[in-house]
């Protein structure tokens, strides 16, 4: 899955990347409101960590603007403003979740992590697609009950086919969810990686479909 921090502050925002990465996201990073606007403008982002207290645009500006231009993206806003007035007007532009700092970063992920499975249509914390299951809260997996061994790449393409799972993901969909902004997406690596995939989760089967993509099925 892949996300958007929208951080002024170089400290917390290389402390969010680094936790973010680690459990499992892609992140691009936008220092400013008016980076951070065009960048969800343009990217299929699976959420945004956004902060209200950025330069040039502030952050309930950029909300607005997205919902205004129709965009249904996740967003879990993050500041230091604790007001409840601060908090309505935040919700009121559109914001999905709220978390004032000091926070922990292990809140933070398992925030998003809601706010993806429920994007979805998952009520659940666990989604399952016959042996095959994943904990939306700790992101692990496994199959038959059994942890299953992923690579960093593996597990984030699996999360995201888990997510739509029975609906077609084209490559050019999960290149975008898997690669960071910055990183070149190899399209014969991802294919790799997906027929590695397709022998882990057996029984389950990852069907290509010619032309379209890949969707993941139950037996």
């Amino acid at each position: 899955m892949r996300l958007l921090l929208a951080e002024d502050d170089a400290t917390l925002a290389a402390q969010l990347l680094a936790a973010l990465r680690a459990a499992g996201f892609a992140v691009d990073h936008a220092a400013d409101g008016e980076e951070a606007a065009f960048l969800g403008a343009e990217n299929p982002y699976a959420a945004v960590v956004l902060d209200l207290g950025l330069p040039k645009r502030d952050g309930i500006a950029v909300l607005t603007g997205w919902r205004a231009a129709g965009l249904s993206l996740p967003v879990l806003v993050l500041t230091a403003r604790e007001a409840w007035g601060d908090k309505v007007a935040g919700f009121r532009a559109g914001a999905d979740d709220y978390l004032t700092k000091p926070f922990r970063m292990e809140e933070v992920v398992l925030r998003l992590r809601a706010l993806i499975r429920r994007a979805a249509g998952h009520a659940a914390p666990v989604l399952e697609c016959g042996p095959l299951a994943h904990d939306s809260q700790t992101g692990g997996f496994t199959l038959d009950g059994l942890p299953l061994k992923l690579t960093a790449f593996e597990g984030r393409i699996l999360s995201y086919l888990l997510h739509r799972a029975g609906r077609v993901v084209s490559r050019t969909e999960l290149s975008e969810q898997i690669y960071d902004g910055d990183q070149d997406r190899d399209f014969n690596a991802m294919e790799v990686l997906v027929s590695r995939l397709r022998r882990k989760v057996a029984p389950c089967r990852i069907e290509t479909l010619r032309g379209q993509g890949w969707m993941l099925a139950a037996p």
